[in-house]
């Protein structure tokens, strides 16, 4: 048969040419394995690079519109006292509201009016209540899920476990809706009858225990004190300062700045609202507060005295009635509180202090969007259909704040800070210019430190060898170690648990948020691959490390610029917002985050000489890579 019929040569020219590209693919996929594999091999190294760090004193720091206030003294072992108080603007939940059910301008026509049911409704105030809840751990853990937290379970391993000890498991406790803490709450038999007093029992209807945040007493952490739970004086007064939203300088166009140097009082203060010199000092509770409800006359099968409505803990106090008598009930329709501007112009705020009642320094921070004042108030109403007047309640609410730190904040409250003078040798080390032996990192208008990488000549010469030798950078780091036998680090205080380090110079976080890895949302548990959480031995900090990889690779691999990096304590590893400060050398940007703690620490610097028991403890960068030989 022959090969040149239709078809048949196109088909053996195609296989051909297949046979032809096929042989030489396989040569060059041999030619370019057998350089990879033959030509070059790799070998992996780690290098260490001096830094230079550089502490900083903040004169003073803005402190309006913040997402946590810090109210009362921390006591710093190592750079003494701080007092913060509180000055906040108060804000109508409503504009021009109306108290009971007719407006003011229809009580004033009562006289004149045909209808019945128009009369002056003779509003007056009940109580008044201000209440700021204490900021609460998230992610607490209940190991063996008996329905009891494990800090507040006696054995948090055994779902068995009886912590109140009368007779009936923390499951069971849980599922009768009983307090699983308290031995005279008990159903055993389940009939919904309180074995203790034959009282009818209301699921969950007791006060919970909570893990309360960031309150310290004498510098340490208060839940990790046990014992009796401390008491302090609160004294809330009203402020006169005017505290404006927009700047005039700017043209209204910008927010008006306050800083923690400001003091309001004694200069600015006047009626007093609360003074628990008169009224009472405040106990610091874990559990919620438990406020009874009144009785219900139109549900005749139901008490509703015996429940409660729960609020979280905090402070809560009576404020003077008489005050919100004058200034919010009888101003009903009046100009005053027409509209929010009006109002803040006329009431101006509250001033908030806070002492101890002996010889403890107490701090606790504040969430002031969380907080609020209650006015509840009885008034005359008319009853159509008996066609008598009979008395009602009702209830106005005003805020501090509203807001977040994503969203913003509606509002204005201020921190000031009283710092005592720092040691002479800490102030000595402050904005001298020399590479330091130690860090002084302080929260707050404190303490904070600039880093630079490669120094001198902002390291171009190393990195340019870097790039010489074609090192793939696996890893960068700088190690912070904790000098433990600094004065006064060694008395148990609070320790920061975690360091930020940042581009100081365009106020850049140096992880990426898209390729972190975080175990939980929480300050520990949050980008772990940046690293700077504390490592602790027996309890105790040992070191803090700072991942820079990717920064370093910006440097080396797409020419990003050597900046100067800064270093502060965070609370919030999230919020990357920044302040204005006050420094030495003049107005600059810090992270928010460390305005709002008052921590701090002693780290070792990088200026500790060869021979020096602490010279591997110096702060250094750390550069694993990898290179082809």
């Amino acid at each position: 048969m022959s090969i040149c019929k239709k078809g048949a040569f196109p088909t053996v020219l195609g296989l051909v040419f297949m046979f032809v590209f096929f042989s030489s693919c396989e040569e060059d996929l041999t030619t370019v394995g057998s350089g990879v594999v033959k030509g070059n091999t790799f070998s992996t190294g780690k290098k260490v690079y001096d830094v230079y760090a550089y502490n900083k004193n903040i004169e003073a720091v803005r402190t309006n519109k913040l997402p946590v206030y810090q109210l009362g003294t921390f006591n710093d072992p190592v750079y003494g006292k701080t007092e913060a108080s509180i000055t906040s603007q108060i804000r109508l939940s409503t504009a021009n509201p109306t108290f009971g059910a007719l407006r003011q301008s229809v009580e004033d026509g009562a006289d004149t009016d045909d209808s019945e049911s128009t009369i002056e409704e003779n509003e007056t105030v009940k109580e008044v209540y201000l209440y700021i809840p204490y900021l609460t751990e998230s992610g607490s853990r209940d190991t063996d899920a008996d329905g009891v937290e494990d800090k507040f379970d006696s054995d948090p391993e055994d779902p068995t476990n009886d912590s109140d000890n009368d007779g009936v498991a923390n499951y069971l406790e849980t599922a009768a809706g009983t307090d699983p803490l308290d031995s005279n709450s008990v159903d055993a038999d389940g009939d919904g009858i309180n074995d203790t007093d034959d009282v009818t029992i209301v699921t969950n209807n007791f006060a919970k225990q909570v893990d309360l945040d960031s309150i310290y007493v004498n510098g340490k952490n208060y839940d990790e004190l046990g014992g009796e739970a401390p008491a302090f004086k609160l004294k809330v007064e009203r402020s006169t300062y005017y505290l404006r939203d927009l700047d005039p300088n700017t043209n209204f166009q910008e927010s008006q700045q306050y800083f923690s140097s400001q003091e309001f009082s004694p200069s600015f203060v006047s009626d007093v609202l609360f003074d628990s010199e008169v009224d009472g000092n405040i106990t610091i509770d874990n559990k919620e507060i438990l406020i009874p409800n009144e009785d219900n006359d139109t549900t005749e099968d139901v008490d509703e005295s015996l429940t409660f409505t729960k609020l979280s803990p905090g402070i809560r106090i009576p404020l003077n009635k008489e005050f919100f008598q004058q200034n919010i009930l009888d101003k009903e329709g009046s100009s005053e509180l027409l509209s929010q501007a009006n109002f803040i112009e006329f009431i101006r705020g509250i001033h908030l202090s806070l002492e101890s009642v002996s010889s403890e320094d107490i701090m606790v921070l504040l969430d002031l969007t969380q907080a609020n004042i209650t006015i509840s108030y009885t008034y005359q109403s008319y009853n159509t259909t008996d066609s008598e007047i009979e008395e009602k309640e009702g209830e106005f609410v005003l805020n501090l704040l509203t807001g977040s730190s994503t969203t913003g904040y509606t509002g204005n409250a201020v921190n000031t800070f009283i710092n005592e003078a720092y040691p002479a040798n800490i102030a000595q080390s402050l904005d001298n210019g020399e590479d330091a032996s130690r860090i002084y990192l302080k929260g707050g208008a404190g303490i904070t430190a600039n880093i630079n990488l490669f120094e001198p000549d902002n390291g171009e010469d190393i990195i340019e060898q870097i790039r010489a030798e074609n090192w793939i950078i696996n890893e960068a780091e700088l190690v912070f170690y904790i000098d433990r036998d600094y004065p006064g680090m060694s008395e148990g205080a609070a320790e920061p648990p975690r360091l930020y380090l940042y581009n100081a110079e365009t106020n850049e976080q140096l992880f990426n948020v898209n390729t972190e890895q975080s175990s939980a949302d929480n300050l520990y548990g949050l980008f772990l691959n940046y690293g700077g959480v504390i490592e602790k031995e027996s309890d105790k900090g040992v070191k803090y490390t700072v991942r820079i990889t990717e920064h370093l690779n910006n440097m080396i691999v797409r020419d990003s610029v050597n900046s100067t990096l800064g270093l502060t304590l965070t609370s919030d590893i999230q919020n990357i917002s920044v302040a204005n400060a006050l420094l030495t050398e003049g107005e600059k940007d810090i992270p928010t985050a460390s305005t709002i703690t008052p921590l701090g620490t002693v780290l070792y610097g990088s200026n500790i000489p060869e021979g020096d028991p602490n010279y591997d403890k110096r702060l250094r960068l750390e550069i694993s890579y990898t290179k082809t030989d």
